[in-house]
């Protein structure tokens, strides 16, 4: 046994070493006009140099193949819903639920929308990639995810650079899930009790809830095995004009936020030609720069938490289980039909419909009842992404840029912008639906088209802001229906990053870069310095225990800052964890819970009532009232963590609960694909999910929601701007840049990346073959 374990360690390393790409010397490569350079630089980011369009998105393929092959084939088979080829039965629900919405099937009726050019692109891209695949299986140069997994990848194509799109848009807009624990809780609780957990953005809802609660249906059991987002990507962005800082030229700061792992969701690119010269980060399997800047302008992005997704109430025939009723007339739904392959195990087959609003959520799991529900996304439907990046990675003025991003249709984000004219400004994009009724906060009917979408936001009506005359901008859960005539979103993300970036730009001048460096990695807790006080009086009163007293005293003595070797952090943290459980857990299930989004934002608007005495909610009354809810809470607060750090209250730390990490997609699979993937040991990390250095983390304090990449543009210097890229540039886990960028990621270490061709040792030729 002893042997055995050894010759597979043996073998594996082997094998990851093998896999490591050349990143030195010259590779002749069949489908290139003219030779390419590609300088990796210290931090591992690839600068390429072409002669021409098609050379540069050429190299960028096969360059993004060599560092991130694996994760690019992972992401292609979520989104089209075929991991159960390599992980068997284990990802069945998760690829029924991605088959079911049809983002593949999306993006196939996307490619022909993408003019000439652009199609050239894609076309060139792909040859990059299946080029370097080609080489890897050839020569035995796979990454050892999949040696571990025994396959290879499949060509890439056109349709794989779109649906990675579609996914990454998909995944930014969840207000289907918040519609569905609507409709659930209309069936499941008294009315005062779901009238509480509104948003009081709800504006007029009565007659969407009369038509939920005359149709009912399983609502928590159909979406049992969905595909959830329980952090919706949000982040911060905010510009400076020249006004604003020391040497008098515009800053551009962004910190877009996702789930944080190893590999990181964007990686880092320089593209130089005749044509473009730009930097900045992408998802890795399309081409372009999606956020970076070039000689001209700079841009980031953080996503608007748009209503852009629908749930329809359908009307089966009573006797045709596949017709539905549309304007008192029935009509066929399409009927597709899907095979999922299962590694170890027999295929499973099952039939998608679809009607016209889209597919039928989770068809596999209803009984062919009277009632169904449909799914209506932007993302599922035809748009063209990579038709904007391009168009924005060139242009080198705000018209060219606004211009460029209309037809970023998928998702809706605030983009902010910073030129070296002197311009800053801001653009909100998108395909956001205009409702003939309805606002997108529960099912609505789909028997009828009442309720259908009258075409979307026109583009030029979406809110805009350039150069205010408060000589910045910052989007980090911008409110933009201040701007705009037209229904936005309900699900708004928490306030606290956002008021505090204004508190710091407002107060302040001259800034420089090290200020906007800073301000990424501000600690300061708004959520707490608001709640702490309206608690500390409202348990005065009260009589308390010791162990009560005691962390009152830290949480009353705290700055607000969370600290990584601070107490108080913990104490906030956890508490606030006990009062939401103890509110909501007794009469939601976890099944309907999974689909509560905003949830954190009604359970404030609840405690802020009960403790300005302007009402109290009826789950808070339940609960005893607001005095014995905060002490319950707390009680249990003290004794969880009493359990798990000790009695001695003034050796808590957050950074004990509150640990950083970079999770390889691998690593819940065996104790060997973690220590092989996952080397390091989960790390202390200050911030949270409310401060402006944003680190979500779960119920057990692993952090695993931030910015993966940090970027800060000074217009002072047009060629060079900083960067961080969490936890590395490579997937290979044997490279140097594999996890190199961990500690700076931690501490706000930036790098600076020049819009040049880096001084390194590490050059490579790419030639053109035969």
């Amino acid at each position: 046994m002893y042997r055995w374990k050894k010759f597979r360690e043996w073998q594996t390393a082997y094998s990851m070493l093998r896999a490591l790409p050349t990143t030195k010397g010259t590779i002749k490569i069949h489908g290139l006009v003219n030779s390419v350079l590609v300088v990796r630089d210290e931090q591992g980011v690839p600068h390429i140099e072409a002669r021409n369009e098609h050379d540069l998105y050429f190299a960028q393929g096969y360059v993004q193949a060599q560092d991130r092959l694996f994760q690019m084939d992972l992401l292609k088979r979520k989104c089209s819903g075929r991991l159960s080829e390599i992980f068997g039965k284990s990802t069945l629900h998760r690829d029924q639920f991605f088959r079911t919405i049809g983002l593949y099937r999306a993006a196939e009726k996307s490619l022909p929308h993408y003019s000439v050019q652009t199609k050239k692109i894609l076309h060139s891209f792909t040859q990059g990639v299946n080029a370097y695949i080609k080489d890897a299986i050839c020569r035995r140069k796979l990454p050892i995810e999949f040696i571990l997994r025994s396959y290879q990848p499949e060509e890439w194509t056109p349709t794989d650079c779109i649906a990675i799109g579609k996914l990454m848009a998909f995944n930014s807009g969840g207000n289907w899930q918040g519609q569905a624990f609507k409709y659930w809780a209309l069936h499941n609780l008294s009315e005062e009790k779901w009238k509480d957990l509104l948003p009081e953005t709800a504006g007029d809802y009565e007659e969407a809830a009369a038509y939920c609660m005359g149709h009912p249906l399983n609502v928590a059991a159909i979406f049992k095995h969905a595909s959830i987002v329980t952090d919706i990507n949000g982040g911060n962005s905010w510009v400076l004009s020249g006004k604003k800082s020391k040497n008098g030229k515009p800053m551009l700061a962004a910190d877009p936020n996702f789930s944080l792992g190893t590999p990181a969701v964007l990686y880092q690119m320089h593209l130089k030609s005749c044509e473009v010269n730009v930097c900045g980060v992408i998802y890795p399997g399309m081409p372009g720069i999606l956020l970076g800047h070039n000689e001209h302008i700079a841009w980031g992005a953080v996503n608007t938490r748009s209503d852009v997704q629908d749930l329809y109430i359908e009307k089966r025939h009573p006797e045709k289980p596949y017709t539905y009723l549309y304007n008192e007339e029935w009509y066929e739904a399409h009927l597709i039909s899907e095979v999922i392959q299962i590694k170890g195990s027999p295929p499973v087959l099952f039939q998608i419909q679809e009607t016209r609003h889209g597919p039928v959520f989770f068809e596999f799991l209803q009984d062919l009842s009277h009632t169904a529900l449909s799914l209506r996304c932007t993302a599922m439907e035809p748009t063209k992404e990579i038709e904007a990046i391009i168009a924005i990675n060139s242009a080198t003025n705000w018209e060219e840029f606004e211009k460029g991003l209309e037809d970023y249709h998928s998702p809706a984000q605030n983009f902010v912008y910073a030129s070296i004219d002197g311009t800053i400004a801001y653009k909100t994009n998108g395909r956001i639906p205009v409702r003939k009724k309805g606002n997108g906060l529960l099912p609505v009917p789909g028997w009828n088209d009442e309720f259908e979408w009258d075409g979307f936001i026109p583009y030029d009506k979406l809110p805009r802001a350039v150069n205010p005359v408060e000589d910045f901008i910052s989007t980090a859960e911008l409110k933009v229906e201040e701007d705009c005539p037209y229904h936005i979103s309900h699900a708004l993300s928490r306030p606290y990053r956002q008021l505090r970036i204004q508190e710091v730009l407002q107060a302040g001048s001259h800034f420089t870069v090290q200020d906007m460096k800073r301000l990424q990695m501000d600690k300061m807790n708004l959520y707490a310095a608001g709640f702490i006080p309206l608690f500390l009086d409202c348990l005065r009163p009260m009589k308390k225990t010791m162990p009560i007293r005691r962390a009152l005293g830290i949480l009353e003595k705290w700055k607000f800052e969370d600290r990584v070797n601070e107490a108080a952090p913990l104490l906030f943290h956890l508490w606030m964890s006990e009062i939401h459980k103890l509110l909501l857990e007794k009469e939601i299930p976890e099944e309907a819970l999974r689909l509560f989004d905003g949830k954190e934002q009604i359970v404030e608007c609840m405690l802020f009532q009960a403790l300005q005495k302007k009402s109290e909610s009826v789950w808070v009354t339940q609960a005893g009232g607001i005095s014995e809810v905060l002490y319950q809470a707390l009680n249990k607060c003290l004794k969880r963590a009493e359990v798990q750090y000790g009695k001695n209250m003034k050796e808590w730390k957050w950074g004990d609960y509150h640990r950083l990490y970079f999770e390889h997609p691998f690593s819940k699979t065996s104790t060997f694909a973690k220590e092989l993937f996952n080397r390091t040991k989960p790390l202390p990390v200050g911030g949270s999910q409310v401060t402006v250095q944003s680190a979500g983390f779960d119920e057990a304090g692993t952090v695993h929601h931030g910015p993966c990449w940090r970027f800060v543009k000074d217009w002072s210097n047009r060629f060079n701007a900083h960067h961080i890229v969490g936890p590395g540039q490579s997937g290979h886990v044997k490279s140097q840049w594999y996890a190199n960028q961990l500690s700076d990621w931690m501490y706000g270490n930036y790098h600076i990346t020049e819009l040049k061709m880096a001084e390194s040792t590490y050059y490579l030729r790419l030639v053109p073959k035969g």
